[in-house]
């Protein structure tokens, strides 16, 4: 079953475990095995978080570099940390030292204590202008130009990137598409717009002008449901400690998905229906999970991928068993969208 993921002509990406799961002891191992499992799989790459809890991503995506063959990290780039020549330096130097192309994730919510820790009053909506800004600077060094901007939030005078990045290794671009905002952004920038989906069922065709699709969710599938529903009720238990800390974490956020995602948890699922918010809703994860047979998974998929969304990043996978398991719905899947 290795590599079955690879075939299915989708782009699946799985996620890097965050650092809090583990002791400092343990967390770099615990990376690098859900890489080799990714790997192994056929993903295209592994999203690796950020934010002030978290170890700092780029440290990370290097140890997967170095210890993976083709694995691509997929890196959330927050603008408040860093320049954006400084991005475009590691990107171009990760590719000069080991080969690898890279992909971005360009990050502009989070939790509103992160902000004002770092004294950053930027509104909402602001964020998307100065990430448009941000973006196209990267985005021009790593083409080769030389760069003269002066925006809003930055300002470059004859700015060259050494050592230049090969062509083929440029990376790709990923933004958050659940607001208007965010997919103008994703049109602005030509990256591709992610969102949390609602149902398949619900989940609306894409705005005209954004061709480039993807959405982000957590799979437990098996043969049967019943065996899909017991694994992922053992997995994700009802925990009213964790629903305490997602109500409190509602409270510091301001990212539109996190607010879409809860008024999609106050919809109990229908008895057939694989939707499933109990993780999200117990602090166990920060996606809508899918569960069921893998016909059922497959019948789900399908809708998403006719709509356009040819880009899944999965949740952390909990085993190697686990991917093999999801490679099967995706499998079938694929053989229900005409190509």
């Amino acid at each position: 079953m290795r590599h079955l993921l690879s075939g299915t002509g989708l782009q699946v990406f799985s996620t890097c475990p965050p650092s809090y799961v583990a002791s400092p002891r343990d967390y770099l191992r615990q990376a690098l095995d859900v890489a080799a499992w990714s790997e192994a799989a056929g993903c295209e790459g592994m999203l690796i978080y950020t934010d002030n809890g978290l170890v700092d991503p780029w440290t990370v995506a290097h140890a997967i570099v170095a210890g993976t063959q083709r694995l691509t990290p997929l890196v959330a780039v927050q603008p408040v940390y860093m320049h954006p020549y400084t991005v475009a330096k590691i990107v171009t130097s990760i590719g000069f030292l080991y080969g690898r192309r890279m992909y971005l994730n360009m990050v502009t919510g989070g939790f509103k204590n992160d902000f004002t820790a770092l004294n950053d009053a930027t509104p909402h909506d602001e964020r998307y202008a100065r990430v448009i800004e941000y973006t196209a600077v990267i985005q021009d060094l790593l083409r080769g130009e030389t760069v003269s901007r002066m925006g809003r939030h930055y300002g470059v005078v004859n700015l060259k990137l050494a050592p230049p990045l090969a062509p083929d290794l440029y990376p790709g671009f990923m933004i958050s598409g659940s607001s208007g905002p965010g997919l103008a952004a994703a049109r602005e920038l030509g990256a591709l717009a992610v969102q949390y989906p609602k149902p398949a069922d619900q989940q609306e065709p894409p705005p005209e002008g954004v061709t480039a699709l993807g959405i982000r969710v957590g799979i437990v599938t098996r043969e049967t449901s019943a065996e899909a529903w017991a694994v992922a009720r053992a997995r994700f238990p009802e925990d009213r400690k964790g629903q305490i800390t997602h109500q409190l974490a509602m409270k510091v956020s301001d990212s539109v998905w996190h607010q879409q995602l809860s008024d999609l948890g106050k919809t109990p699922p229908e008895v057939e229906n694989p939707y499933w918010m109990v993780p999200f809703e117990n602090y166990k994860t920060f996606c809508p999970y899918l569960v069921g047979s893998y016909d059922r998974i497959a019948d789900e998929l399908a809708r998403y991928v006719g709509l356009g969304y040819r880009t899944v990043i999965l949740d952390v996978p909990a085993s190697p068993v686990e991917l093999e398991h999801i490679g099967h719905a995706f499998f079938r899947a694929t053989e229900r969208v005409p190509a």
